[in-house]
């Protein structure tokens, strides 16, 4: 860096009185007294070294050999990802519903089969539950079943009303993402109008996750209803389903909560969707077809203009 202002004065007024006294009254003591006009400047130091012309040429490894020769340490680089710890990534042990859930009667010879093995996969869902009451000693199957079916209404109101505050506080960080997605742009109008059969608790899990004892309690809820859902685009247009026509619907709520946590909340993390559910039905896509180009004094309705069909061999496709 440069040297300051005052380092660079100084000689110079000394010299400038010395020669205001005249040329005649100079001597060889006041010459001895000025100082030599030598001002010491060091340029900036280059932090920047222009790459070689080889260095296109070479690979990764012969450039961190002459990084290390140079004296350069490369830095490492790490895959690293953010974590959750307020829940889990996924389902553990999910529960796997019996083909024909409510449409089989339980007096039926497959009733009973499914009946019996339900009670054999009961043995380990009574175990969580005693891990669970460890920690929430008010917790019953029967009122937690009402609780999340009252958390799946409100948090289906959130989304249709676009609540991000209050619907992250009603679901995970896993399952909002699930929630929102696809739903920019669009009009959703969903409700729920009455309860088939009572909801009930028909899976219950405790795993712990990255060390012993940070455990979650995962607890699956079978909720048969009656809803509508209507979704529409951002033109209005009608895209699935219908405000006016409800529809039988059956599901499987998967309800997670951090157990060590003072302050965790039940919070809806998954939806379990069985192997053998009907498909889900297309949606209605709205398309721009373009149409002739008009001049200015023409009209499109006295054209009388055929919208062109589509031709047998195009496929259309997302």
């Amino acid at each position: 860096m440069a040297t300051s202002i005052c380092r660079t004065l100084v000689p110079l007024h000394r010299l400038s009185s010395c020669l205001s006294k005249g040329a005649e009254a100079i001597t060889l003591r006041e010459t001895r007294c000025a100082l030599p006009m030598v001002v010491q400047i060091r340029t900036k130091k280059r932090y920047f070294v222009p790459p070689s012309a080889k260095k296109d040429s070479m690979n990764q490894m012969d450039q961190e050999k002459l990084a290390r020769a140079a004296g350069i340490v490369p830095r490492q680089q790490y895959m690293e990802r953010t974590i959750n710890i307020s829940c889990t990534a996924g389902v553990f042990d999910p529960y796997i519903p019996p083909e024909g859930d409510a449409r089989l009667s339980s007096l039926s010879k497959e009733g009973l089969k499914q009946r019996t093995e339900q009670i054999k996969q009961s043995a380990a869902s009574q175990l969580a539950i005693r891990k669970i009451k460890d920690y929430d000693s008010d917790f019953t199957t029967k009122n937690f079943a009402v609780r999340a079916q009252e958390i799946f209404i409100e948090a289906h109101e959130a989304l249709t009303n676009f609540n991000k505050v209050k619907l992250h506080s009603l679901v995970t960080e896993r399952c909002y993402p699930e929630m929102v997605r696809g739903s920019r742009y669009k009009t959703l109008r969903w409700r729920f109008v009455e309860s088939l059969e009572p909801p009930k608790v028909v899976h219950t899990r405790c795993p712990d996750m990255v060390s012993k004892g940070n455990l979650y309690a995962q607890v699956t809820v079978r909720m048969h209803s009656r809803q509508t859902l209507a979704i529409y685009d951002r033109f209005g247009r009608l895209m699935l389903g219908s405000e006016s026509e409800p529809r039988d619907v059956l599901e499987y709520l998967v309800i997670e909560r951090h157990l060590i946590n003072p302050y965790g909340m039940w919070r809806l993390h998954a939806k379990i969707v069985p192997a053998w559910a009907p498909a889900k039905e297309a949606i209605i896509k709205t398309l721009m077809i373009p149409g002739p180009t008009l001049k200015p004094e023409q009209e499109f309705e006295d054209l009388n203009y055929e919208i062109p069909k589509p031709k047998t061999q195009v496929q259309w496709h997302k």
